[in-house]
């Protein structure tokens, strides 16, 4: 480990790892075009991301016109089977993802992914950017039938990742909680998904690039 003082370092994946809002807005306004709804901005549809993909379509009907009884059981399939067939169109990793991965696995630091979107779908993004291998484990909203802000998730990422001090990287007050709520460290990057300023979702610490990630783990 090089006296690197993490064994394991867990990461959410939309709005931390991959910027992901081009292809959930298009999943959205997709969904929202069967109602003969108008589409939404992108920056709309930002702070309805983290909590899955069935609350994200709730809110986006909300903000279009409202939640006819049965709507979102309705058109849920529709939005996930849009969203596979056009999973990385526009998602991108953020600057200094690649970089810091790497040098983590350098320090010898299990990785790993902790969703609230579908395991599957998460893999099959990850895997658009040879992300998926890169991972000691992934975790998606319904590997355990409980989500965060639930401390579960957390727990099972450490047990599957072999044990060890862990860190916990998000962009949401869900994350936030999750690792609260599991005794481990978080870090909240200022360039997600937010929906209120990232000093004020209650992380340990903010970074505003990947490139301050790693230096800043050492000091912890």
């Amino acid at each position: 480990m090089n006296g690197f003082p993490f064994a394991i370092v867990g990461f959410d994946l939309d709005g931390t790892l991959l910027d992901t809002l081009g292809d959930l807005a298009a999943a959205v306004n997709h969904t929202l075009a069967l109602m003969d709804r108008a589409p939404l901005a992108e920056d709309a549809v930002r702070p309805m991301i983290g909590r899955g993909a069935k609350h994200m379509l709730e809110e986006g009907l909300r903000a279009s016109g409202g939640v006819p009884d049965g709507a979102v059981e309705r058109l849920y399939p529709e939005l996930l089977d849009f969203y596979e067939a056009h999973i990385a169109v526009h998602s991108r990793p953020f600057p200094g993802v690649i970089a810091a991965l790497d040098r983590l696995d350098a320090l010898g630091v299990r990785t790993a992914v902790v969703t609230n979107k579908a395991e599957h779908l998460a893999r099959l993004l990850l895997g658009e950017y040879d992300l998926a291998d890169r991972m000691a484990t992934i975790i998606g909203g319904d590997t355990l039938g409980v989500r965060k802000p639930s401390p579960e998730p957390i727990h099972a990422m450490i047990q599957r990742c072999g044990g060890g001090r862990a860190a916990f990287v998000g962009d949401s007050i869900y994350d936030v909680m999750a690792a609260r709520n599991a005794s481990v460290p978080s870090i909240a990057v200022s360039f997600g998904f937010l929906d209120r300023p990232a000093d004020e979702l209650g992380a340990d610490h903010v970074i505003d690039h990947f490139d301050e990630l790693v230096p800043l783990l050492e000091t912890l």
